[in-house]
C-alpha cells in the first residue's frame, strides 16, 4: 500500500493540478459555446453585412452557419456545403477550404474534450477531498473557486490585451501553432470561408470568449470569497461567549 506521504503528495498534486484545469474549463467552455451559438454566426453576418458582399442571402447563411455546426459535431465528411451564389446553386467551398475545415474539425473536438477533461479532474479532485477530509472540502472547493477564478482573470485579460493591440499578429501566431500545414492560408478575394468569416468575425469571437471565460472567473471568485466569508463568520459567531447568567436574587425575609 503506498505511504500517507506519497498519498498526501498525489492529493497536493491534484489540488494544484485543479487550479490551471478551471482556467481550461472556463476557456474551454466558452469556445464550445460560441461554436455551437446560432447568435454568433447570425450577428457576425449582419454586422460585416456577409449577404451584400458573398452574394448569398441571408437565410442561406443562416443555414450555412447550421451546416457547420453540424458538421463539427457530427462525423459526417467531408464537408459539403451548397448555396446559391448570386443566384446560382453551387459549392460554397473549394478543396483546400475542405481540407482546411477538416483541421479545425479536430481542433474544436479537441476543445471539447478539454473541457470535458479538466470539469472530470476538478470534480474527481473534490470527490478525493471529500472522501479524505469530509469537514474541509467546503473550505477546499471555495479556495479552488479563488484561485481558479484569480488565474482564469489574469490569463485571459493578458491574453485579450494582445488581442487589442494586435490581433492579426496573434490570430497569425494561433493558426502556426494549432495546424501542421498552411492550408489556413487563404484568398479573401475568392475563398468563402474568409467571405464568411472575416477579421472583424474573429475578432469579436475571440472577445465573445473572453468575456464568457471572465463572467465565469468573477462567478466562481465571489463564491468561493462569500463562502469563506460567511463560514468565517458563522465559527466566530460560535466562538463568541454567551451573554451572563442572571445573578439570583436574594430574598431577605
Amino acid at each position: 500500500m503506498p505511504s500517507r506521504r506519497l498519498v498526501a503528495i498525489i492529493l497536493t498534486a491534484a489540488r494544484v493540478l485543479a487550479i490551471p484545469a478551471v482556467l481550461l474549463f472556463l476557456v474551454a467552455g466558452s469556445v464550445t459555446w460560441a461554436v455551437n451559438d446560432p447568435g454568433l454566426y447570425r450577428n457576425g453576418f449582419q454586422r460585416y453585412h456577409t449577404a451584400q458582399r458573398s452574394g448569398i442571402a441571408d437565410p442561406d447563411l443562416i443555414a450555412i452557419g447550421a451546416e457547420l455546426r453540424r458538421y463539427f459535431n457530427t462525423s459526417v465528411e467531408p464537408l459539403a456545403v451548397r448555396a446559391p451564389i448570386y443566384g446560382i446553386e453551387q459549392e460554397i467551398f473549394n478543396q483546400r477550404e475542405v481540407a482546411h475545415m477538416y483541421d479545425v474539425k479536430r481542433l474544436v473536438r479537441g476543445t471539447y474534450w478539454v473541457a470535458l477533461g479538466s470539469a472530470l479532474w476538478i470534480l474527481s479532485t473534490l470527490a478525493i477531498v471529500v472522501a479524505t477530509d469530509r469537514s474541509a472540502w467546503a473550505d477546499r472547493a471555495a479556495r479552488l473557486a479563488i484561485r481558479g477564478g484569480s488565474v482564469t482573470l489574469i490569463a485571459v485579460f493578458l491574453v485579450g490585451l494582445a488581442a487589442v493591440a494586435s490581433f492579426e499578429q496573434l490570430f497569425l501566431l494561433f493558426h502556426r501553432l494549432s495546424f501542421a500545414n498552411d492550408l489556413w492560408m487563404l484568398d479573401p478575394r475568392t475563398d468563402y470561408l474568409l467571405i464568411l468569416f472575416p477579421a472583424g468575425f474573429w475578432f469579436d469571437a475571440t472577445m465573445r470568449v473572453a468575456l464568457t471565460s471572465v463572467l465565469g472567473a468573477v462567478l466562481l471568485l465571489s463564491a468561493g470569497v462569500a463562502s469563506l466569508g460567511y463560514r468565517k463568520w458563522s465559527a466566530n459567531r460560535r466562538r463568541e461567549p454567551g451573554p451572563p447568567p442572571d445573578k439570583p436574587v436574594s430574598v431577605s425575609e
